[in-house]
């Protein structure tokens, strides 16, 4: 077989497409033929550290994790991405140094509590949580928050602000493991809405010494929505503490100031987005020596690596690439380790899959020189039994318009507030646009808008000013907003480069959205091709459950049943 390197350059620049903002991709290629090559040539220039592999037919199934195939290192712009939504994206297309960021204005973001529900959260003790601990360290469930040997205003912070009455589960079992010395790193996933935030945050600021004026307490998250969820549940929790904090985001363009001039860090906890991290570290204005907890909010998705399969007659690429999340992650724990080497680190998310998982624990082990702790909730438990899911077949993408306008957003109004999820930007112009036009006032948020609209639009939908909410998988993660009890994938979330499979921990945390804090929510997921209803297939399959169909797509009756029987109507 002769490879045409048109075509693989073709290929690969396919695969660049499908990364557009990685900051750094790392590209492990396998070429497979069904006969043996006539001619496999030097690389030419754009495929510069490459080595072409021949491999017969009967090896090629041990061929994908053989050694033999070759690493290279592409580099794209240095943006970061996330499904396709840059974090930081908004910034850096104004060519803003993400790390010349002022103090953020947490008060126009603020939430006017009075138009929210009372907060809770799920608390399931038939859960299985398996904890696996590391050395002979023993550790004690928590059944309050006295146990915990915590400061009276972390208390005061706990049942006055928070109004916690009791640790959930999940908190029972991992906040002895962050607060016993010798403070050993975690991994640890549980449910959604299980109280997962406030593990991490009352672990930073337990270890936070007020006294000290220097950063002690990082925490890393992949959207800037998500940080400034975390922070505001910093500053409520920590109100009696003194303890400083800061925001770690690219600076809208009223507050910019160059990075040479903005002073170094004082903040006790930082709570911020790796870009701009990286970029104050790069810039000596972060120090580390007094660096006490590492915290990844999402860590499964920080720490993830992305798999393609390409295919051309003849031909198969298996690519694997690290996106930019993971390779300034590590670095980021890399420069924490070599300046503080006994800082703890804890990775939180409510998914982890298995390699993600021994890759946690190894870089974790490797960086830091000690075995973590870890936690985790069996995968068939994690679905959320709050949250009722239906599939509706529609006929065409028309019809699953008119589903969202005249079945779920005219019943939904009588039950609480609505995301929309979608697979890119266009689908979400496009909605939004055919939504408006029918009459309907909706909002919409993904990564193309600018730091400020992005800001005004999330605000309004917490305070519930705006009742339904169009979004690109920058809200599938970690976005908490009580009043949401209607969740409608028209897309259903698919994995990169790999559109057939889905992606079931992102559907997962899309599903998550709704039925926050133990409330009744549903789930709606608007099928129309055929590859829907594979995709569809394979998530039940996953989750080992059968989503009911609400039949037909045009019944009023099916759709208010389905609203009942969710505990809705």
């Amino acid at each position: 077989m002769h490879i045409h390197l048109y075509a693989v350059r073709h290929i690969l620049l396919k695969i660049l497409k499908t990364f557009p903002n990685s900051n750094r991709i790392q590209l492990s290629i396998i070429l497979y033929s069904a006969a043996p090559p006539r001619c496999l040539v030097a690389p030419p220039p754009f495929l510069a550290g490459f080595s072409p592999i021949a491999v017969s037919p009967s090896s090629m199934a041990d061929s994908v994790s053989s050694s033999s195939s070759t690493n290279a290192t592409i580099t794209p712009p240095e943006t970061k991405s996330w499904a396709d939504v840059a974090d930081e994206e908004a910034a850096a297309e104004k060519q803003i140094d993400a790390s010349s960021a002022t103090d953020i204005k947490l008060d126009s973001l603020v939430v006017d509590e009075s138009k929210q529900g009372p907060l809770g959260l799920t608390n399931p003790d038939d859960s299985t949580i398996e904890a696996v601990t590391s050395g002979d360290t023993p550790y004690t469930s928590a059944k309050r928050f006295e146990d915990l040997n915590l400061s009276p205003e972390l208390l005061k912070g706990l049942y006055v602000e928070m109004k916690f009455e009791q640790p959930s589960k999940i908190q029972a079992i991992s906040l002895p493991m962050i607060l016993t010395p010798p403070y050993k790193n975690l991994i640890a996933q549980a449910h959604n809405g299980s109280g997962k935030t406030t593990c991490f945050v009352l672990g930073m600021l337990s270890r936070v010494d007020p006294n000290v004026r220097e950063p002690q307490a990082l925490c890393i998250c992949p959207t800037r929505e998500l940080a400034i969820q975390n922070m505001e549940v910093l500053l409520k929790m920590g109100k009696f503490t003194g303890i400083t904090s800061e925001l770690a985001l690219p600076p809208d363009q009223a507050n910019y100031i160059p990075i040479q001039k903005r002073p170094p860090i004082t903040a006790q906890v930082i709570i911020g987005t790796p870009g701009t991290f990286s970029k104050w570290l790069q810039h000596k204005k972060l120090g580390l020596s007094k660096m006490k907890i590492l915290v990844f909010d999402e860590a499964d998705h920080m720490l993830a690596m992305v798999n393609l399969s390409l295919s051309m007659p003849g031909l198969i690429m298996l690519v694997h690439a690290v996106s930019g999340f993971r390779d300034e992650s590590i670095r980021i724990m890399k420069a924490i380790a070599k300046s503080s080497s006994n800082c703890q680190v804890l990775l939180f998310s409510a998914t982890f899959d298995d390699d993600v998982k021994d890759f946690s624990a190894k870089i974790a082990g490797e960086i830091f020189k000690r075995q973590p702790n870890q936690m985790f909730v069996k995968k068939e438990e994690l679905s959320l039994e709050s949250v009722k899911q239906y599939k509706v077949h529609c006929p065409d993408e028309l019809s699953k318009i008119m589903v969202i306008k005249d079945q779920i957003l005219e019943l939904g109004e009588k039950v609480g507030q609505t995301i929309v999820f979608v697979k890119s930007r266009n689908a979400a112009s496009m909605l939004h646009q055919a939504l408006v036009k029918l009459g309907y006032e909706v909002t919409t948020i993904q990564g193309a808008l600018n730091i400020e609209d992005r800001d005004k639009i999330i605000k309004e939908f917490k305070e519930g000013l705006t009742q339904v909410l169009i979004a690109t998988d920058v809200l599938a993660r970690g976005f908490d907003q009580s009043q949401v009890n209607l969740v409608i994938n028209f897309d259903l979330p698919v994995q990169y480069g790999r559109y057939s499979e889905p992606d079931n921990e992102v559907y997962l945390h899309r599903v998550g959205r709704a039925g926050r804090f133990g409330r009744k929510g549903a789930v709606f997921n608007l099928l129309c091709l055929d590859s829907d209803d594979m995709i569809m297939d394979k998530i039940e399959k996953h989750f080992n459950s059968q989503i009911t169909e609400v039949a037909p797509w045009n019944s009023r009756e099916a759709f208010e049943d389905a609203l009942w029987r969710a505990g809705l109507l």
